[in-house]
């Protein structure tokens, strides 16, 4: 097996050097996403817009690598603070539903790349 990187002009490019997603056989690794637009440029508002547009990009990067939300099997979830958790946990849910939703963890770490207030990573099945 070797693997194959996956990157796609849908979401926002890596900041650093690392792909937005690598596969391998059947699986699926993403770097974790902030929420920067297509171009760039962080999203206005606070947990729920950023954790929206962050999902959308992992929409993005699995949909470019044959993959979907609906195969996602576990997902990381960092906060810049843990008081932010029900509202990215509300947005969360709208693309998860808890009778199929992946295994997750969530922390809060102390900085988020470009100071967003969330990030996720995914690991898929395509």
């Amino acid at each position: 097996m070797s693997k194959k990187i996956i990157k796609t002009d849908k979401a926002s490019l890596p900041v650093g050097p690392y792909n937005q997603a690598v596969s391998i056989g059947n699986l699926i690794f993403t770097a974790g996403q902030i929420p920067l637009d297509k171009q760039g440029n962080m999203v206005a508002g606070g947990i729920k817009e950023q954790t929206e547009q962050v999902l959308q990009n992992l929409i993005a990067v699995l949909g470019h690598g044959g993959s979907s939300l609906d195969h996602v099997l576990k997902a990381t979830v960092f906060l810049k603070d843990l008081n932010d958790f029900a509202g990215m946990n509300e947005v969360y849910g709208k693309y998860f539903k808890s009778e199929t939703a992946p295994a997750r963890s969530t922390l809060q770490v102390a900085r988020i790349p470009k100071d967003s207030l969330v990030e996720i990573e995914v690991v898929a099945y395509i």
